[in-house]
């Protein structure tokens, strides 16, 4: 589940959105109200998003493996490759794939990278000044064009690196387990039942999203 980072240094979501989002919340849904006053203040924190090609090669290598295991492999493949802005496509696509497999990327994540750098180079992912003006439901179409790239993927990046503020990943296990436990359900809703719900949350599903993560780190006693 995601968390915040620790580090000062990230930037903060503009302080406008905690008082508009809690007065609209608070307005559209009492439950969320109520959770958003257990937790506290919005404390979603940032990665700036400098290279979509970057950000979604990292989102391959870190799929279904441990943090520090993750940013070892994406290291050593940085090693071959480039760092920085010399991370591009055209120079992953020229680095030896046994050297990719040699950093420690499986088959899939390989191939999976290698279609990202084409499908950059190619347009599909478009180049960032595109990105930032693109509404979210058309990057979604975009980026899950490229093998192993998913809507939480997406998602996940339209959150922590570009700040979109009406995202709802309703297949991520930590919102539906918040909502089960903050809306004192028996079991966790069906993405699309938990869809229909958060039509309320509009145009803060994001901030609706944050606090529900937050829900599963309360005490069981809070929801009593």
């Amino acid at each position: 589940m995601p968390r915040p980072a620790k580090s000062s240094s990230v930037p903060l979501l503009p302080d406008a959105w905690s008082p508009a989002a809690r007065r609209a919340l608070v307005k559209a849904d009492p439950v969320m109200g109520a959770l958003m006053k257990k937790v506290g203040p919005l404390r979603l924190e940032l990665t700036p998003l400098h290279s979509p090609f970057e950000a979604l090669a990292r989102a391959i290598v870190y799929q279904q493996l441990h943090a520090r295991a993750a940013s070892t492999i994406f290291g050593r493949v940085c090693e071959r490759v480039g760092h920085g802005k010399a991370f591009t496509p055209a120079k992953v696509l020229a680095t030896p794939e046994t050297a990719l497999r040699e950093a420690g990327l499986s088959a899939n994540k390989l191939a999976a990278l290698l279609d990202l750098a084409r499908k950059t180079e190619d347009g599909t992912v478009p180049p960032l000044a595109r990105v930032r003006r693109m509404p979210d439901a058309d990057l979604v179409d975009h980026f899950t064009q490229v093998r192993g790239i998913g809507p939480w993927t997406v998602e996940m990046l339209l959150i922590f690196r570009l700040g979109r503020p009406d995202v709802l990943p309703v297949d991520d296990y930590g919102v539906r387990k918040g909502f089960m436990l903050a809306y004192q359900q028996d079991e966790m809703p069906r993405p699309k039942a938990l869809l229909e719900f958060g039509e309320r949350w509009r145009p803060w599903r994001t901030v609706a999203s944050w606090y529900l993560w937050r829900a599963t780190e309360l005490p069981p006693e809070s929801f009593k």
